[in-house]
Parts: structure tokens; C-alpha cells; sequence
């Protein structure tokens, strides 16, 4: 019987998709030697020897059909790699099959055919082919009985949005403005309770220290407060589009209502390595 628990230390190991892990464990009786040197006799952990490597470059795909939008994340170790046509179509292709199947996951997703094999195979073939460990690092898929708006900036920032009333023209520049301010709420009522504890002792802490009577005290903390939500949450913000700069988002709706948005921008979150040339060329010398 293979266990859950081989499949993961193989998969660790070699850096191959599940099911090819599992294969492999059955075609040798759970020798998991045997399986390591099936995988590699297959090409497929040759590409483990790069999945140590951080992917933090990349590209956001979008894709949209009807009132359904999707975007998807994959990364390359450069940005040259990211590029690459065979990677774009990867990624686009990605998208596409996102929004048709709907995975529940990622793992889900690398495990949907792809033309002739399965989408992880496909990823363990491209990385052969270019020679950079690449990663599909995540996805979101929006189907509505609204609106779908959308806005990719270049292929690094993509945003889709998921709206009721208003036009055409009203999605675009909403998705425009999350990509341009990136907002981590909705709005003031949506901003988690631990957030918000959390801004708000911060504050007090910072009054406290300038100084200022207690009486003062709750009051420059509610502004802070304000400034808060002006920065962080869309529809406190100042619209971009206004000339005068005095309309908020919450003002140009005219009846509209944003029901949730997405944004993501390639590598965000990812601790990117930090070259020294001079270290490396040092270690060198001393081998």
C-alpha cells in the first residue's frame, strides 16, 4: 500500500507533482529509492535540483469570459523568463483552464490535463526547456450574476472586480484605482476587528509618547483612524479620476455596488535572494 506519507517525502525530495509520485511509487513497489531513480530516469527530478530556487519574477494571466474573470500567478526566477512566449502561453493557458474547470486549489489545478498531459507535467517539461525552476503560485477565479470588470497593468498587476450596476466604463477605472492605490478592504466596515485593534493601539502608543494631554488623546487617535481608512480601504479613497481630488470612490458610484475584488501583483510577498556578488566570488577562491 503506498502511504500519503511517502508521496509527500517524495514529492519533497524530487519536487514532482503528486501524481507522478505516486506512480512512481507503485511501478516499484514503494522501494523509494527505486521510485527516486524511476522519476529521474523520466526527466521529471531533474527539475528538482532548481525547485530550491526562488521564483519571485513572473507574470499575472488574466482571462475572462462572460461574467466569469480569472487571474492566475506564475513565476520565473527572471524577469527575462518571463518573456518567453512559451511561458506567456503557459500562464494564458493556465488562466483559461481556471476558469472552464473551476479547481477547488493548486494542487487541484496541476493535476487537470493540459493538451496531451497534465498541467504538471507541462510545468516540469518547461522548466526542462528553459532551465529556471517556475511555479504556478496561485489563482482566483470570480463567477457572478454581475459584472466582471477587469485591468491588467503591463503583466506584473492584474485586477478583477465583481460588480452590480453602473457601466462598463465605472468597472474600469474601480479596477484601475485598486491597481493603482492596491486597498486591502472594501471598506471600514470590513476591516477584521484584530486589524483594527491593532491600528488603534499603535496610535494610542504613538500619542502617548509625542506627549499630549489625555484629553486629547481619543480624539487624534480616531483621526489617525481616519487616515487609516482613507488609505486602505477602497471606498474611503480619494478617486483617482477626480481632477479636484475631493471625491471619494464611495461618491462616483451612483448606485453601484463593488461586491469584492482581487488584486495581485507578481512576487508580492516573496522574500526575493539578496545577491553579493562579492561574497560569491569570495567563497569561490576559498574552494
Amino acid at each position: 500500500m503506498i502511504t500519503a506519507d511517502a508521496v509527500k517525502k517524495l514529492r519533497e525530495q524530487t519536487g514532482t507533482g503528486m501524481m507522478e509520485c505516486k506512480k512512481a511509487l507503485t511501478e516499484s513497489n514503494g522501494d523509494f529509492e527505486k521510485a527516486v531513480d524511476l522519476l529521474r530516469q523520466k526527466g521529471l527530478a531533474a527539475a528538482a535540483k532548481k525547485a530550491g530556487r526562488i521564483a519571485a519574477e513572473g507574470i499575472i494571466a488574466l482571462h475572462l469570459a462572460g461574467t466569469t474573470g480569472v487571474l492566475v500567478e506564475v513565476n520565473s526566477e527572471t524577469d527575462f523568463v518571463a518573456k518567453n512566449e512559451d511561458f506567456q502561453k503557459f500562464a494564458g493557458d493556465l488562466a483559461e483552464l481556471v476558469s472552464t474547470q473551476n479547481p477547488a486549489d493548486i494542487e487541484t489545478l496541476l493535476n487537470l490535463p493540459l493538451g496531451s498531459a497534465t498541467v504538471e507535467a507541462k510545468r516540469q517539461e518547461l522548466i526542462q526547456k528553459i532551465g529556471e525552476n517556475l511555479s504556478v503560485r496561485r489563482f482566483v477565479r470570480y463567477g457572478t450574476d454581475g459584472n466582471i470588470a477587469s485591468y491588467l497593468h503591463g503583466t506584473r498587476i492584474g485586477v478583477i472586480v465583481d460588480y452590480e450596476g453602473g457601466d462598463e466604463q465605472l468597472g474600469k477605472d474601480i479596477a484601475m484605482q485598486i491597481a493603482a492605490t492596491n486597498p486591502l478592504y472594501l471598506s471600514r466596515e470590513t476591516v477584521p476587528a484584530e486589524d483594527l485593534d491593532r491600528e488603534r493601539a499603535i496610535f494610542e502608543a504613538q500619542v502617548k509618547e509625542s506627549g499630549k494631554p489625555a484629553n486629547v488623546v481619543g480624539k487624534i487617535v480616531e483621526g489617525k483612524l481616519e487616515k487609516f481608512f482613507g488609505e486602505t480601504c477602497l471606498l474611503e479613497q480619494l478617486f483617482i479620476k477626480d481632477p479636484d481630488g475631493r471625491k471619494k470612490v464611495k461618491d462616483v458610484l451612483k448606485g453601484a455596488v463593488i461586491r469584492r475584488f482581487t488584486r495581485f501583483q507578481v512576487g508580492e510577498g516573496i522574500e526575493k535572494k539578496k545577491e553579493n556578488f562579492a561574497e560569491e566570488v569570495a567563497s569561490q577562491l576559498c574552494k
